[in-house]
């Protein structure tokens, strides 16, 4: 199969396009068939040897982690799927070395789901990491209706979902972003606020009491502000800044797979209520280019891999 590789860290240049065997499928995953893989932060973070000293790196390594795909063979206890399923998934596991940025991939099936019905395939990669990351951290906050919600980094892959999905629980949602993406964020149910020196400020004039939960998806001196725009009882979550958890009493959130937050992406997805945004797709043999378009930080949405 042909497949996206790299033998040692570095930059979008140790990428390459090389054939490597069909993965063996263990009893409790399935074989997918990748159509479509996307492009975090954490991909190309992996590949320059940022997580080394936290993740098992083995080389040759295929990058990636989100996945849509067609079940072409099912192992030896997995009743979940079946030959033909369409599905989606974030398929890590405790090492990185098989991932998605191939014509064929391994994947348990704790890591899939079945794809929503009313996405592409380009669609449906961009969302599971991010989508998932959103979802798990509005819950570990406990985001209800009624609530006042910060997000930080609102417009970004993650901080979109996370307008979206807390906007669906019945939250009024204060967004961060730059000023050329206030009126995306309005379009997602949000208040935007700019970034940088007043940030406390201006949030406190939009929520004159303090906001219920801050979501940190990319914030600068998370302690001063939480402290600066948090209510009384207010909780934090961050999944950048370890002070969310150790100085501010909340929570540093790792995304995990989980199918049933999957599926229930899969409902908020379907029913239109959360929407996706695709910045731009690749070939398989461009995935150099398309992590270094990731890198820049300049686009919004997803960066995707076109593949089979």
């Amino acid at each position: 199969m042909r497949a996206i590789t790299y033998s040692r860290y570095g930059d979008a240049d140790v990428l390459e396009l090389t054939e490597l065997p069909t993965p063996k499928v263990g009893p409790d995953s399935v074989l997918v068939r990748v159509r479509a893989a996307s492009v975090n932060p954490v991909d190309w973070k992996v590949r320059a040897g940022y997580l080394d000293a936290v993740m098992d790196v083995v080389f040759p390594t295929v990058p990636g982690w989100d996945v849509a795909g067609v079940v072409e063979r099912v192992g030896l206890d997995t009743p979940e799927l079946k030959v033909g399923d369409e599905v989606y998934g974030y398929v890590r596991r405790d090492w990185v070395q098989g991932g998605t940025f191939a014509e064929l991939v391994a994947a348990p099936v704790r890591t899939l789901a079945r794809k929503p019905a009313s996405l592409s395939f380009e669609e449906a990669a961009a969302v599971p990491l991010a989508g998932l990351t959103a979802y798990q951290a509005i819950r570990r906050a406990g985001v209800r209706s009624g609530q006042t919600v910060l997000v930080q980094a609102a417009a970004g892959g993650v901080g979109a979902f996370a307008v979206q999905i807390a906007r669906s629980l019945g939250a009024r949602v204060i967004g961060t972003a730059s000023e050329r993406n206030h009126e995306h964020l309005r379009g997602l149910g949000a208040e935007p606020v700019a970034y940088g020196e007043g940030l406390v400020e201006r949030v406190r004039a939009l929520a004159p009491q303090g906001v219920d939960v801050l979501l940190d998806f990319g914030g600068d001196d998370l302690v001063a502000t939480a402290r600066g725009v948090l209510a009384a009882d207010g909780v934090v979550a961050s999944i950048v800044d370890a002070a969310a958890r150790d100085e501010l009493g909340g929570h540093y959130v790792w995304v995990r797979p989980s199918t049933e937050d999957l599926d229930a992406l899969t409902a908020l997805l379907d029913a239109g209520t959360v929407t996706v945004d695709v910045a731009e797709v690749f070939e398989l043999a461009d995935a150099a280019d398309a992590h270094r378009a990731s890198q820049t930080g300049h686009v919004r949405g997803k960066v995707v891999v076109r593949v089979d």
